[in-house]
């Protein structure tokens, strides 16, 4: 790619950026815009929409950006919880390293790679013409001093890194162990979820696991509640939910509530009342889920599975970590996630039915991507103007065109790359949905880790080794050829990841501000709804947000020294998300779970992962360079560093894995004190009942109907 492609796009990413602020800017003053670009506002009642008419809601102004600059880490702790925390300090830690790598690689890398001439003498007269492969590595003669610069850049920046890492690790383990005190006493402290129950025809569920830890634990063994099958009763809810909605739409439209139905053939159609035909359904769907709910009190519909409560957050911590039976396949147990936090569908009969389902979401996780290498391919042949002219020799015309070459070269696969990657996300939460995880926020998490690994393999990798399958994968199966043909298929690739950090970082941030498809659906559903609607609060999207950033980290990390010109458009990502998210935080996005902090090991394993990497790279590109003493000084490098993962692993991963007995036991000798226990003892019992046993909710007048025949 040459310079001028790059400019192309860096203008076209500019202008949607500045068009997506202004925009922004002016719809976020429309009232009728509140429940896009203040939810959380509304919701809470610290915003309301104002009626009256004035000049200053059409202009653009940037007050917003003062007020989440001035935002403080407690207030986001305050409001977002630890995991809104996390998120924040990943941005600064990324800020912190890429600005100290950025010293180094525009002061001091970025003048030797383009004073070298390896491939071509820097032209200041025609830079635009230029290539962009003068900026990297690439430009500095085999066996020239001038490559121990970059060398020690790799040690100096490394240290830097681990430093940060430990640093943050530490400050964020403290954060976990802080908040952990500061809590009030909370249900899913005290509570476990045991499945693989085994049950025998004598006696129900329910009564066996009652007597089962009535004898394990009978000082501290508080209650419990049995997982029951009501799939078919949360259909019922939905539809009820749905039939709900549309009666709220007659009553704010008269004019919609006649309807013709029926007649023959079309002819003598009679007219019926939408709104007494729809209450006349909600009352025979209420009646159905009384029915549904008194089955499911049976013991015919019990699940293997319960959850259990106690008296102290120490003995569920035992009850978890001490396997309670001989057999390790039964009276299986782990930490109760919070009731709000449950995600009910997940509960499977058997142990194998649950491992047969981990085995085929990891075939199906492994086809699609191989699947996406297609759109990753389709990318990389756009980049080559050659290429394209032989496979379409009808545009061999039009690319010859100056601005439309470079659009193509410069803008549009990286747009393509974008846009084919908003499909992985929904992907990947399905797939961690049917895992058998217990719930939402361990679904997330798990849908974390594949948004990472898919996007590092088929951004990176595969765009890096643009090829078949195959050879990718023979490339890994011959370790000791990873260095050079890493060496040499990553720095041609620059030009191509500074155009993707400046399309799917500068504008999906910007367009995140906007809130492109929110503003679409609110203003397709605007002529139907009223005022009283209820609306959604939408939770932060963790496992689509946290794996971009590390992404961005792993092209910082490993491009800083072979091509340094990336560094700068990093840096403006991050802080055009360090403002962008902070004002989410406030105006959009409210907590549904809090994970207090687990997702930092995930971040810590990146950065970790994305060092190494960089190491292997530059044992092979200084052996490329016939650098042969440089390439052997580095085989150390990447041995420190997991050393010092392994020194974070066990000095901090214990702390995000399980709280320590010290702790829960210092946590427990203060609840004596507090006059609100007996009360919390009584929540406790029926804090993780199914929502879907719970009276029915809907604009029914029968009230009678909205009390369920079972109490559980």
């Amino acid at each position: 790619m040459i310079v001028s492609a790059l400019l192309t796009s860096l203008g076209i990413n500019t202008a949607l950026c500045v068009l997506f602020f202004t925009l922004y800017s002016v719809l976020k003053k429309q009232p009728c815009n509140y429940e896009v670009y203040m939810p959380r506002l509304l919701a809470e009642g610290t915003s309301r929409r104002r009626s009256h008419f004035n000049l200053e809601r059409l202009v653009p102004s940037a007050g917003w950006v003062a007020k989440a600059w001035r935002l403080s880490e407690d207030e986001i702790l305050s409001s977002s919880g630890l995991d809104g925390v996390v998120y924040m300090r990943l941005i600064t830690f990324s800020l912190k390293i890429f600005s100290f790598a950025g010293f180094i690689g525009i002061l001091v890398l970025l003048p030797v790679n383009i004073s070298g001439d390896a491939l071509v003498g820097f032209d200041f007269a025609n830079v635009t013409s230029s290539s962009l492969d003068i900026f990297t590595i690439s430009n500095v003669k085999n066996g020239s001093n001038w490559l121990w610069i970059h060398f020690s850049a790799v040690y100096f920046v490394t240290v830097f890194i681990c430093f940060m890492l430990y640093k943050e690790y530490k400050y964020i383990s403290a954060r976990r162990i802080s908040y952990f005190y500061s809590s009030p006493p909370q249900p899913h402290q005290f509570t476990i979820l045991v499945r693989s129950i085994p049950t025998s025809s004598s006696c129900s569920v329910s009564e066996s696991v009652e007597s089962f830890f009535k004898e394990l634990y009978p000082a501290t063994y508080l209650s419990h509640v049995v997982v029951r099958r009501t799939s078919k009763i949360q259909s019922l809810l939905n539809e009820a939910k749905n039939l709900g909605k549309r009666l709220g739409q007659l009553q704010s439209d008269p004019s919609q509530q006649q309807h013709r139905q029926g007649g023959f053939f079309g002819l003598f159609k009679r007219k019926i009342n939408l709104r007494d035909h729809y209450e006349k359904r909600l009352e025979d769907i209420e009646e159905n889920v009384r029915l549904k709910q008194s089955e499911a009190s049976l013991a015919g519909e019990e699940t293997r599975a319960a959850f259990v409560a106690f008296k102290s957050r120490y003995a569920a911590a035992a009850a978890v970590r001490l396997h309670p039976a001989v057999n390790p396949i039964e009276w299986i147990t782990e930490q109760a996630p919070e009731p709000h936090d449950v995600y009910w569908p997940f509960f499977s009969e058997s142990f194998m039915r649950r491992w047969i389902s981990k085995l085929v979401v990891i075939v199906v996780f492994i086809v699609f991507t191989i699947l996406f290498l297609i759109p990753v391919l389709i990318v990389q042949g756009l980049t080559n103007l050659s290429q394209l002219e032989v496979l379409f020799p009808f545009l061999k015309s039009v690319l010859t065109i100056t601005f439309i070459s470079q659009v193509i070269t410069g803008y549009l696969p990286s747009l393509i790359l974008l846009l084919f990657l908003q499909t992985v996300p929904p992907v990947m939460e399905f797939l961690s949905s049917i895992q058998g995880y217990i719930s939402h926020s361990n679904i997330e998490k798990s849908a974390c880790n594949k948004v990472l690994w898919f996007t590092v393999w088929n951004v990176f990798f595969a765009t890096v080794f643009s090829g078949s399958v195959l050879y990718q994968m023979s490339i890994f199966l011959d370790p000791k050829a990873i260095p050079q043909k890493l060496a040499v298929a990553v720095p041609a690739q620059a030009s191509f990841f500074i155009a993707y950090v400046v399309t799917s970082g500068w504008t999906s941030t910007s367009s995140e501000l906007f809130r492109m498809f929110p503003l679409i659906c609110s203003l397709i559903k605007r002529p139907c709804a009223s005022e009283d609607d209820e609306f959604e609060v939408p939770s932060f999207p963790y496992h689509k947000d946290i794996p971009r950033v590390l992404m961005f980290g792993l092209l910082g990390i490993t491009y800083f020294f072979l091509a340094p010109l990336i560094l700068p458009f990093l840096l403006i990502y991050l802080c055009l998300a360090y403002i962008v998210f902070r004002n989410q935080f406030i105006n959009v996005y409210a907590p549904k779970y809090e994970t207090a902090g687990k997702f930092w090991p995930i971040v810590h394993n990146s950065m970790i992962f994305s060092l190494v990497l960089m190491h292997i790279i530059a044992v092979g590109i200084f052996a490329l360079k016939k650098l042969s003493t440089a390439s052997s000084l580095m085989i150390p490098l990447p041995i420190i560093t997991l050393l010092f993962n392994e020194y974070c692993r066990k000095r901090f991963l214990p702390m995000f894995v399980a709280y320590s007995a010290e702790t829960l036991i210092k946590k427990d000798r203060e609840d004596p004190n507090d006059a609100t226990m007996d009360e919390f003892y009584d929540k406790l019992i029926i804090a993780y009942r199914d929502p879907a046993l719970q009276p029915i909710q809907s604009p029914s007048d029968t009230s009678t109907l909205r009390t369920p025949l079972i109490s559980s």
